[in-house]
Parts: structure tokens; C-alpha cells; sequence
């Protein structure tokens, strides 16, 4: 074979490749970029009660930006009861919340370490 044709069948390669190399590239870095946009719409709270019956939480929290909430004080039913578990008053915590029909509700809470 020339090595003329060798290079063309070699670039040919490349192009052929390049998109694959830059999806399965593009594919590595999402989960990374997906946990950092994760972590930005968590909100900054701090545990002021809870009342396992009641499946409620009671947060004293920053700014709840999807809810265009201000920072305060306020009670949160918990999607699932055994988020509450691990948590005690006066434990610093990230956590996500929507408006489920008028009723603010933490979808999601992690401790800070």
C-alpha cells in the first residue's frame, strides 16, 4: 500500500472516530456536572425539631431559591418518613424542597460534615 492511501485511510479513521472519542469524553464528565448542579440547588439549613409522627421537619434555612422563598423558620413535611432518622436537632443540613399542592415538602436532606 502507498503511503499516500495509508494516510487517507488513517484520517478517514480519525474522522470517522473523533465523534465517538468526544461522546464517550462528553459522557465521563456528566455525572460530575450533574452532581455539581445537584449540589447548587440544595439549600443550606440547620435542624431545629423534628416530629417523627408527623413525618415533619422544622428548618431553619437560606434561601429556597426554586420556591422564591427568603431565609426563616419554617415546618416541612418530609417525602419519606426515614429521611428522619439520621437527623437530630442542631445538625447542619443540605437539603431540596418543593410545593406539593400547597404543601411545602423536603424532598431530599443530607448532613454537612
Amino acid at each position: 500500500m502507498n503511503t499516500h492511501l495509508k494516510t487517507l485511510l488513517t484520517l478517514s479513521a480519525l474522522t470517522l472516530l473523533a465523534p465517538v472519542a468526544a461522546m464517550a469524553d462528553d459522557a465521563h464528565h456528566k455525572p460530575a456536572a450533574a452532581a455539581a448542579t445537584a449540589a447548587a440547588d440544595m439549600t443550606d439549613g440547620e435542624v431545629r425539631k423534628i416530629d417523627m409522627e408527623g413525618s415533619k421537619i422544622t428548618l431553619k434555612h437560606a434561601d429556597i431559591k426554586n420556591l422564591d422563598m427568603p431565609g426563616m423558620t419554617m415546618v416541612f413535611v418530609v417525602k419519606d418518613k426515614a429521611m428522619l432518622d439520621k437527623l437530630k436537632a442542631g445538625d447542619k443540613v443540605k437539603f431540596k424542597a418543593i410545593n406539593d399542592a400547597g404543601k411545602f415538602t423536603v424532598t431530599e436532606i443530607q448532613p454537612v460534615r
